[in-house]
């Protein structure tokens, strides 16, 4: 399995990341990583991620422009990447 996100600007069209972009093993892996890069991502563009299993999406988009942004997951940018 391969996990991997999906960078995307407000009105979901796909973006380049400001970061390398990178495959992860775990789920764990990957949420950890985009919690130790959001702000990069953001800065350079990006303004929400959805999160893909093998190409498939498990959730998204996440926004990344701060704690008061939801998600279809229920979870802010605050609440999952600066905790």
């Amino acid at each position: 399995m391969a996990w991997t996100w999906r960078f995307e600007k407000a009105d979901g069209t796909e973006t380049e990341p400001s970061v390398e972009q990178e495959e992860f093993s775990t789920q764990g892996d990957a949420e950890s990583w985009v919690g130790e890069v959001w702000r990069e991502l953001l800065d350079g563009g990006t303004d929400q991620v959805t999160l893909l299993e093998d190409g498939r999406k498990v959730y998204g988009p996440m926004v990344l422009h701060g704690p008061e942004a939801v998600s279809e997951t229920g979870e802010g940018a605050g609440d999952s990447l600066n905790g």
